[in-house]
């Protein structure tokens, strides 16, 4: 296994080989509506593209999930048919979430370089589908 240290710098190699090989501005965080941002997330067992749902007050948090819940048909037969819908998405420090995410299916490890490139293409293929999606739909979305 690995050090705490080992294992942070595998985790930044593999943010900044995705970086090199594949050299785009993302979404991710400039969403521009208030608790909503796009994150890729890669750990020791599995990889995803995410739609996070974070707003500080919990009734826009609501809102800003139904919402996109009532896009969820569009969303699936359009473009992420695989697309998984959480109203409770608990993140490892125990913080619950409203998260929208697509799982990257073929096994994966942050801690094994053989698995990172496909990790890569399914972030490559995936995340510009979501994009679409969300500046397709921003102005439903950002109703609050």
């Amino acid at each position: 296994m690995f050090n705490k240290e080992e294992s942070a710098a595998l985790r930044q190699e593999f943010w900044t080989s995705f970086g090199k090989s594949f050299p785009r501005k993302w979404l991710l965080y400039n969403t521009k509506i208030k608790g909503i941002s796009f994150k890729f997330v890669a750990n020791r067992k599995n990889a995803m593209i995410c739609l996070d749902i974070e707003h500080s007050d919990e009734i826009s948090n609501e809102i800003l999930y139904d919402q996109i819940l009532s896009l969820k048909t569009i969303l699936i037969q359009d473009y992420l048919p695989e697309v998984i819908f959480d109203s409770s998405f608990e993140l490892e420090n125990g913080k619950i979430i409203r998260r929208i995410y697509i799982n990257h299916t073929v096994k994966f490890s942050i801690y094994n370089k053989n698995t990172w490139r496909d990790c890569y293409e399914f972030y490559v293929k995936n995340m510009p589908k979501f994009e679409r999606f969300f500046y397709e739909y921003e102005d439903v979305i950002n109703c609050i």
